[in-house]
């Protein structure tokens, strides 16, 4: 069986889960707080980031780069049963703008928002030294920058059936992970981004979705509308 240490709002963990859901690859959950730095996580994984994928008698894969070119590349569990998914379908023209498109939400999304809103909204306030409360101008940056990528997410769920193309990719799933922890903060304007929100919501109504629906933070919980299909 496959292991993946992972954090519950770390968004490259949840494309990482999503990936493996969608794949029907069964896989044992390890949980890592990313801010700790144990030593013996970065034993596993010395870059000390999440996500770190172990399967049997193979080296640990660490990244959600390595991680979703490896599951690209897998046989299917069951030979008999066809992959339901190619992660970077299409020819070389499609695959370079799934890979063009994950690379924007796992490098400009997180940089500019995710990684962000996490330190604020969540590993402050799980943290022993943790501040009182988020700083306001940060905040007010993140949601600009939020507002920008989701435009352009409502634009591309606009003109394409996909983010990508005409087929699910692995960039949905990228862009979902991201999507769903400033959803899960309440974060996302949905009244403002109608197709984004249509796009969003045919992805959290599929199988792979729903452990990534149940995530609870202690300490951090979502908000009310964060598991409903129909919000």
């Amino acid at each position: 069986m496959h292991t993946l240490t992972h954090f519950r709002l770390c968004p490259f963990s949840r494309a990482a889960r999503l990936a493996l859901g969608e794949l029907s690859i069964e896989t044992e959950l390890v949980e890592e707080r990313p801010w700790e730095w144990r030593p013996e996580f970065l034993a596993l994984n010395p870059a000390g980031e999440l996500p770190v994928l172990q399967t049997d008698g193979a080296a640990p894969l660490c990244g959600i780069y390595a991680i979703s070119e490896y599951l690209a590349e897998s046989p299917p569990p069951d030979p008999e049963v066809e992959q339901p998914l190619a992660l970077f379908p299409g020819d070389a023209t499609v695959r370079a703008e799934v890979r063009r498109l994950v690379d924007w939400f796992n490098g400009k999304v997180n940089r500019e928002v995710t990684r962000e809103l996490l330190q604020e909204r969540v590993y402050t306030r799980l943290q022993p030294d943790a501040v009182s409360a988020p700083d306001v101008d940060i905040l007010r940056a993140i949601r600009t920058n939020l507002r920008y990528h989701m435009s352009y997410i409502n634009y591309l769920a606009d003109q394409r059936r996909w983010l990508a193309g005409e087929e699910l990719s692995f960039a949905d799933l990228a862009a979902a992970a991201h999507v769903s922890v400033a959803d899960y903060l309440g974060e996302v304007p949905w009244e403002e981004f109608s197709v984004a929100k249509t796009w969003y919501a045919r992805l959290k109504s599929r199988r792979a979705f729903r452990s990534i629906l149940a995530d609870r933070v202690p300490g951090a919980l979502p908000v009310t509308h964060y598991p409903d299909l129909d919000f």
